[in-house]
């Protein structure tokens, strides 16, 4: 599986009408929506924004897709079937349509759709994708630097420090990291 590091973006015209593309690392839906969002504020004078998106949950990876009132299967499935296509989660395309007066067709439409989603997935900085777990860990005030180099050893983040009388530690951890992890702060986790 892959994932997104840095967005990507794209732009065509194809018989008239302009084709935007923006392609996003985003771990939920209220991150797609808020993706979604900010791309329609920037193109208040679109005819359409057709997305698809895939997120991986616990309960398995939640692919969706919005043909945003072109012909059904048209707009979004394209978009869908190229994060399908490359295994990539965590990711939303948005594809924004200026109609230029000029129908193109069903099949004309999903290759526009699909040919601008993949040429923003293109420009986009793709990674392999490493699952992380959140885990919070109780240590005292001079394990915290010791515990924040182990972190970054593992290629984890910091998330969030709450002091107490022992400082509450919450880490992002990959998690093929965490046995090793737990290996070092057994008495902590």
């Amino acid at each position: 599986m892959l994932t997104i590091e840095k967005p990507g973006s794209a732009e065509q015209t194809i018989n008239k009408s302009r084709f935007y593309a923006s392609a996003a690392h985003c771990e939920t839906e209220r991150e797609v929506g808020l993706f979604l969002r900010q791309l329609a504020v920037s193109h208040q004078n679109a005819h359409h924004l057709a997305y698809a998106f895939r997120i991986k949950t616990a309960d398995g990876i939640i692919p969706r897709f919005s043909d945003a009132g072109e012909p059904s299967g048209t707009a979004g499935k394209p978009i869908i079937q190229m994060l399908e296509a490359r295994d990539l989660i965590h990711v939303a395309v948005g594809v924004i349509r200026y109609y230029g007066g000029v129908n193109l067709g069903t099949g004309g439409l999903a290759r526009a759709y699909g040919g601008t989603a993949k040429m923003a997935l293109d420009a986009a900085k793709i990674i392999p994708f490493v699952e992380m777990r959140a885990l919070s860990v109780s240590v005292h005030y001079n394990q915290v630097d010791a515990l924040t180099r182990l972190v970054a050893q593992l290629k984890g983040k910091v998330i969030d420090k709450q002091f107490d009388q022992a400082v509450i530690v919450k880490v992002s951890l990959p998690v093929s990291e965490i046995p090793a992890f737990k290996h070092q702060y057994a008495q902590s986790i």
